[in-house]
């Protein structure tokens, strides 16, 4: 860090006076300022310093801007001075529009000035020199003088409800306010939602960038407090500050304001490339999947279905109960919904029969009123005819919403006869209400945005538009699942196993086993022997026939080194097979009771540094890693919570019974499962892996075979995978 007379002292003073001055929110500075300067600004077009200047009200931003260049009087108009501390005020807002070279010194200067934000276009990296730290004293003059900074490494932000632009890069027509605020890591996103459709109007767009002093938990947390945020968009590569970022949906939760995140480095190639670009670590995926499952978070893969999704959330109509209502102008098209619908698993309202009798004066000859419906015949009055059955769908109380899926075009009047129409019947309602094109390459960006402007969102693309519409259906059931949860264990109980873990020592599988039944899952009765005279004894107390497995230390995975025999009928066997055993692993092993034939699951919690311990539910036994059909969640879970884990499972329809089986007892697999998130909730802070494989579910109930648990004080067994039996 430079050296500068009384920088220390200037730095606490400004802290001070930052401290003591009332705001609504921290970030306000940052993105709700009432005076901006900008750095470096240039004359010169097609530049990052002239677009920052000539931009910044395009959209109608009544505040103070100010220029400064020593080297102009005026840019775009806008009075240039030749440094800071020329100017007529202390401004709150400094956009650094500077190489990488000049950035520390002005940064500097910024603190000096007073100001409380800044935005960092500049990557902030000097690679090959050897003062390349400069991104991590950056943050550190920021921090210690309590400055925001949007940044670097990034395009700047955008806020349309106050005609706010900061930017340095070139922008399309004036923005018009709206009601979703986007959030992105990348700055190509920012570019390609903020600017390319106009359909989708923002209460705040940003291109967070490195997020050297703020990161998208600060900006979903200022957004939350707008009134005009309808919904939030993430386009997320990690978050920084993981505590903030849960604080964060949690608040969103709470104000029931939709979610909707594109999480990117799910894979080990792309977190690489996160890494490489820009110093983000991707985390876990696992542990993000469960914690947006326990916030409500909606997931999304493509940035086509982030838009969709944002689009019909920004419009501010919950779903309403039952399924989707839909009408179609293509008898052929109609079908293709119907097959991807199912694939989507979107269900189609169940309408009344009074609903199809209102339908069917509005039906040419040929047409049956149906839901989903075909409504186009002979194209007589079929405005009118359009509108009247929109207008009946949406009144059916089994109606969660309405959707016309049309290829509207520009230039069509049968576009622009059906829009008028679902537009008036949405205006009669309260439940949402939306087009969706089957073809997302049509030409109509004119009707297309004023259908949108209407309140009525057009989406491009039959799967983009289902996906949306499964969102919101699943939304709204998430908010209104009641909650059942079973009493918890005793506090000593739980101060027991707390003080066993701290030990640090992983817990072997007998102990294992102890916890599980302390916390009222059923486990097999098993004994551990070092003999063939304690095996034989062992056996005749629990009864033949018994499994027998090694309990040589270090030994994870048995069954990879055939190290379980099972279905021991008699003592001949028994014998035979602790002789085998003991030449090959030793003595040590455990004489277990036989579970009875059923289900397969696996059980498992993991501790992930960034949002601590996370349960995952999987198909179990000696597949469980191949397989990889699971789910995961926060703990601890409900009991409806946990019937929708096991519900996402590929054989979760082997529970109810197929080829003979009688159906399982899922009310107790439920119940296990409720328990073991217990242990996450109470003792996962201890805990770096924990594995009960396999979890026998049958008619008869379900109990715990084997257990793995390694404490967080042991690094040389964690990430040691799931546990075989």
């Amino acid at each position: 860090m430079h050296a500068i007379p009384g920088q220390g002292r200037k730095i606490e003073e400004t802290a001070t006076l930052a401290r003591h001055r009332p705001l609504r929110h921290r970030l306000d500075p940052l993105l709700r300022p009432a005076s901006v300067a900008f750095v470096g600004a240039s004359p010169r077009p097609d530049t990052p310093g002239n677009t920052m200047v000539r931009d910044a009200a395009r959209d109608g931003f009544g505040g103070r801007l100010y220029a400064v260049n020593p080297k102009y009087d005026a840019v775009e108009g806008v009075a240039c001075f030749p440094d800071l501390a020329s100017l007529p005020e202390t401004v709150e807002h400094v956009v650094l529009g500077v190489a990488n070279e000049a950035l520390e010194e002005h940064l500097l200067g910024v603190v000096r000035h007073g100001a409380r934000a800044a935005t960092i276009f500049a990557s902030c990296d000097l690679t090959g020199r050897p003062d390349d730290r400069l991104a991590a004293r950056i943050a550190d003059i920021a921090r210690e003088a309590g400055l925001a900074i949007c940044g670097g490494n990034g395009m700047g932000f955008l806020n349309p409800p106050l005609g706010l632009r900061v930017s340095g890069y070139a922008a399309g027509p004036r923005l018009k306010p709206g009601g979703t605020a986007f959030i992105t890591q990348s700055g190509s996103a920012f570019s390609a939602l903020a600017y390319s459709d106009r359909r989708l109007k923002f209460s705040l767009c940003v291109s967070s960038g490195r997020e050297l002093t703020t990161t998208a938990a600060d900006y979903v947390d200022w957004a939350l407090d707008q009134p005009e945020t309808q919904v939030i968009g993430l386009f997320l590569e990690t978050a920084r500050q993981p505590e903030l970022f849960m604080r964060a949906l949690q608040k969103a939760d709470e104000r029931d304001v939709p979610v909707v995140v594109l999480k990117v480095g799910r894979t080990e190639l792309s977190a690489g490339f996160a890494a490489s670009h820009s110093g983000a670590i991707a985390g876990d995926d696992a542990a993000y999947e469960a914690l947006f499952n326990k916030w409500s978070v909606v997931t999304v893969d493509t940035l086509d279905q982030l838009a969709a999704n944002l689009l019909l959330f920004a419009v501010g109509r919950p779903a309403a109960p039952g399924g989707l209502a839909s009408l179609h102008d293509s008898g052929g098209e109609r079908e293709m919904v119907a097959d991807l619908a199912a694939k989507f698993a979107v269900p189609f309202a169940a309408v009344s029969q009074q609903t199809l009798d209102a339908l069917r004066p509005h039906l040419d000859s040929g047409l049956k009123p149906a839901n989903p419906l075909d409504v186009w015949g002979s194209g007589r009055d079929f405005e009118h005819h359009v509108e009247a059955c929109m207008a009946a769908m949406l009144a059916d109380p089994d109606t969660a919403l309405g959707v016309l899926f049309q290829d509207v075009r520009d230039g069509s009047y049968i576009a622009e006869g059906f829009t008028r129409a679902v537009i008036r019947a949405s205006a009669g309602s309260d439940k949402p209400v939306a087009v969706v094109t089957n073809y997302a390459g049509v030409n109509h960006r004119s009707i297309a945005l004023a259908t949108t402007e209407a309140g009525v969102p057009v989406i491009d693309g039959t799967e983009e538009g289902l996906h949306a519409i499964r969102s919101l259906l699943r939304l709204r059931d998430r908010k209104r699942t009641a909650h059942e949860h079973l009493p918890p264990v005793a506090d000593h109980v739980k101060h027991r196993w707390r003080a066993r873990l701290m030990r640090g020592a992983p817990l072997d599988e007998l102990e294992g086993l102890a916890l599980l039944a302390d916390y009222g899952i059923r486990t097999s009765q098993a004994c551990l022997v070092d003999s063939v005279e304690a095996a034989i004894a062992a056996a005749r107390h629990i009864g033949f026939p018994v499994a027998l497995k090694t309990a040589a230390p270090g030994i994870l995975h048995k069954t990879e080194v055939d190290g379980v025999k099972l279905g021991l009928a008699d003592e001949a066997s028994l014998m035979a097979a602790y002789g085998d055993m003991v030449q090959r692993l030793g003595p040590r092993a455990i004489v277990a009771e036989m579970a009875s034939p059923g289900i397969e699951l696996g059980l498992g919690m993991i501790h992930d540094p960034q949002f601590g311990p996370y349960l995952v539910v999987a198909s179990g036994g000696i597949w469980i890693e191949l397989l990889k059909d699971r789910a995961v969640a926060m703990p601890p879970v409900s009991l409806q919570q946990a019937a929708m884990l096991v519900g996402q499972l590929k054989l979760a329809p082997l529970l109810d019974g197929r080829r003979g089986l009688a159906a399982a007892d899922k009310r107790a697999l439920y119940e296990a499962v409720v328990r073991f998130s217990q242990i996450g909730a109470d003792l996962g802070d201890l805990i770096a892996e924990m594995d009960v494989n396999p979890l026998i579910v049958s008619e008869h109930g379900c109990f715990a075979v084997d257990a793995l648990v390694l404490g967080k004080a042991a690094p040389d067994q964690q990430g040691a995978g799931v546990a075989g039996a």
